[in-house]
């Protein structure tokens, strides 16, 4: 079997552990510690994010989108392909080296998706951008850390809390969507969805895509609608 190549590291802000990005042939992985955080080779879950999200904007061609979390650009590249012309979409991304593998050693793997006019990042957390805004987004995509069991950094509990719920909703146009994914379910977490307000739907979607059934697993996203 060919070995691992380890191509870089990153330190997550504060208290969060060592990101190190690996490769295979042409397979990639990275890691916190020694748990892997996402892998090249299954993304179907983060293509299910953004597909089912814009399929909930098919009347905002100029859509405003906000994503937490780049990871290997999978979700940002559904998204794009699923919005309009005139779409804009932020994306929020707290570890500058990820933006750069992106730019680099990743950026073939989703075709390029940061190349895109449409597409701003911001190398912040994405608890300022949902902070400051109110009824600015038509759809807010979190793909941070390890869904609502936040891994590499503490902060990210407040996301996924009541009181970020709540922030969420209010940055969020009437109609608007806030989508989350998950590497489980979490059925305490469903009920600070829907005790904050949105109409929420849970669904369980294979790791690996659609068609490619038990291997890989299956991970969770919740659609949650502000009234």
């Amino acid at each position: 079997m060919i070995p691992w190549k380890l191509l870089d590291t990153a330190q997550a802000p504060g208290d969060g552990e060592e990101l190190t990005l690996h490769q295979r042939d042409d397979e990639f992985t990275i890691m916190a510690g020694t748990y892997e955080l996402m892998n090249s080779r299954i993304h179907g879950s983060e293509d299910a994010l953004a597909d089912m999200t814009c399929r909930k904007l098919t009347y905002h061609p100029k859509a405003r989108v906000l994503i937490g979390g780049l990871g290997m650009g999978f979700t940002l590249r559904a998204a794009l392909d699923g919005l309009g012309a005139d779409a804009q979409v932020i994306v929020s991304e707290l570890v500058p080296a990820v933006v750069t593998w992106n730019r680099t050693y990743l950026s073939e793997l989703a075709n390029n998706p940061l190349a895109d006019e449409r597409v701003i990042v911001e190398e912040v957390d994405v608890s300022r951008l949902i902070r400051k805004a109110k009824q600015y987004y038509n759809a807010i995509l979190l793909d941070v850390d390890n869904g609502p069991q936040a891994l590499t950094t503490r902060n990210n509990d407040w996301l996924y809390s009541p009181r970020g719920l709540d922030a969420a909703y209010d940055a969020l146009q009437p109609g608007g969507v806030l989508a989350i994914w998950s590497p489980g379910a979490d059925a305490a977490f469903s009920k600070r969805l829907s005790e904050s307000g949105f109409d929420i739907d849970e669904i369980k979607v294979p790791a690996r895509g659609k068609g490619k059934g038990k291997r890989g697993g299956y991970h969770y996203i919740w659609t949650a609608m502000r009234g």
